[in-house]
Formats: structure tokens, sequence, C-alpha cells
């Protein structure tokens, strides 16, 4: 099997657990050398810990792979520093940014505090920033790059997470100006609102509050799937696209937000989805590069396509 992104540097946030763990390797068995961040703490964001990125990092190079370990936060703009430098200090440049770091401080509005609201916006909204303007200063000088963003279907609307909503809605308008900023020198930036079973989402917080607003008849956000859904669908079956955004192939895709899940994938025309394949499974790499371009991504055109040095 082709080694899509052979030569290539690619830095996952959060990828010591779940769907960044998922990325990290699915981009190493493609030939990328990764910076594995993971600052090690709970899903609350309290505590800190090397060993989850250590282990990815193990993993990595136990399939022949190449990666290195960072336990920075995202949520400071010397942690973001730090992680894109992690890169550029061992492997000697960056191609891939994964912003997948996040955590939950989920409560109703009414009774959210400030520091619950500011921590999660400070790492999912400000980490995603912190991360992609010092990667951005890397990829315009090379004129490449590919940035992939963690939104959610929360974003659309979900009780008890006003904050987590915010700032996943938020880093979708940052997604499609980031995209015109960075388009003209060769760089994409996409969305994805993954759907998967994962500590932050299969909690037992979570599950109760999903039995308690079906029994009030209350529907969940839009695109969004129900418990039972989400045991079926594994982080594994999300690292394929974020896979296929960060190839070469991807160059046209610029500036989209992907809801994906078990074995749908969908393109919005915000906030809807405008068209989707659908399989039984997963979807694999070698699929996605034959089926994307004539289907999801027919017609697209690149809003801030690259353009000569000037």
């Amino acid at each position: 099997m082709a080694k899509r992104l052979d030569g290539k540097v690619a830095v996952v946030t959060g990828a010591g657990r779940g769907i960044g763990r998922a990325e990290a390797l699915a981009l190493a068995v493609e030939g990328a050398k990764v910076v594995v961040n993971d600052l090690g703490g709970a899903g609350n964001g309290t505590g800190a810990s090397t060993s989850p990125a250590d282990e990815v990092v193990e993993e990595i190079k136990r399939l022949g792979g190449k990666a290195v370990a960072n336990y920075d936060s995202v949520a400071t703009p010397e942690g973001g520093e730090n992680i894109i430098k992690a890169a550029i200090d061992n492997f000697g440049r960056i191609d891939i940014l994964v912003n997948n770091a996040g955590i939950l401080r989920d409560r109703m509005i009414f009774n959210m505090t400030p520091e619950e609201w500011d921590l999660v916006i400070k790492v999912h909204l400000y980490g995603h920033f912190y991360c992609t303007r010092p990667a951005c200063v890397y990829f315009r000088q090379q004129r490449s790059g590919r940035i992939i963003n963690t939104s959610s279907t929360a974003g659309l609307g979900n009780m008890g997470q006003a904050n987590y909503s915010a700032a996943k809605e938020g880093i979708v308008g940052f997604t499609r100006t980031v995209a015109r900023d960075m388009g003209r020198y060769g760089v994409t930036c996409n969305a994805i609102r993954p759907n998967a079973g994962t500590r932050l989402t299969l909690t037992p917080e979570l599950k109760a509050a999903w039995e308690k607003a079906k029994a009030q008849g209350l529907r969940p956000a839009t695109g969004s799937v129900t418990i039972d859904e989400l045991e079926k669908m594994t982080p594994e079956m999300i690292a394929p696209l974020v896979v296929y955004l960060a190839s070469d192939e991807a160059a046209n895709i610029n500036g989209c937000t992907f809801w994906i899940g078990g074995g749908r994938i969908g393109i919005y025309s915000e906030p809807e989805i405008r068209t989707s394949i659908i399989k039984d499974g997963t979807w694999t790499l070698e699929e996605l590069v034959d089926v994307i371009p004539r289907t999801l991504a027919r017609g697209l055109v690149n809003p801030s396509p690259p353009q000569p040095p000037k």
C-alpha cells in the first residue's frame, strides 16, 4: 500500500487517547512522522500525566514509524508554540496539524461558572488558535500545509454544553477564515464533527443526560446520534477521513466541514449536510481517495487557491 504521507511531519493534539490516538496512528501508518501531544489530564481538564502520549509513541514505533511525545497544554500561547516547535526541533519541518485536544465541563447555562466557561473555551477555541498560528508561520514560508480542526455536532445545540457548543461552533468559523487566510499559500484548513464512543462521550453522566432528555421528548443536536449508535462507532472509524484531508489528494478541499461517524461521512452546506456517502463498516483510505473526488468533492472550488509568490 502506498505511503501517501511519506516524508511529511504531523502534529496531533490530544493524541494520547480516543480519536486523537487513532488519528496519530493512522497518520504514522501512511508514513508521517508524528508529534503526539497530550497533557495527560482527566476528561474535565484536571491533572496531568506523560503516560498517554508516551504509550502512543511506543505504539507508533512498534509499527515501524517515527514519533515523539509532547506534554504541553494547548490552552496557553507558550504551550502552542512548544507543540509546533517539537515538530521543527525533532523532524525539521511541519506539514500537518490536527487540532483535536479537548475537555468537558458540562453544566446547564444557569449553573455554569465563569471558570467552567473559560476553561473549555481556552482548551478548545484558544487551543486551536494557539497551535494554528505558529504552524501557519512555517506553512506560509514553505507554501504548503494541512490543518484539520475538530468541531462537534454539539455546536448545533446540545443541552448543558453552552461552553463546549460555543467553542466548537467558533472553530467552524475559525476554520473558514483560516482557509481564506492561508489558501493562497497552498494551505488548506478543514473541520470535522466526529461521532465516536470515547471517554468523553460515553460517561455515566452523559448517558444519564441522554436518558433524561429522551424521557422528556427532547431531541439531541442536529445530526447527532443516540447512545446506542455511538457505542458502535469507534475512534478508528474517524481516522481515515483525517488522513485523506491531510493528503495531497485533498488539495482542493478547503474551508469545509464534515460530519463523520461509523460508515457515514457528510459534507455540510451549513448547517445541513448536502450530500453523503454511506457504506456498511469503515471507509478505507484507498476507497476515500477513489470515491470522494467523484462524490462529496465533485464540483468543489477552493475559495482561496494557491497563488504564485509576488
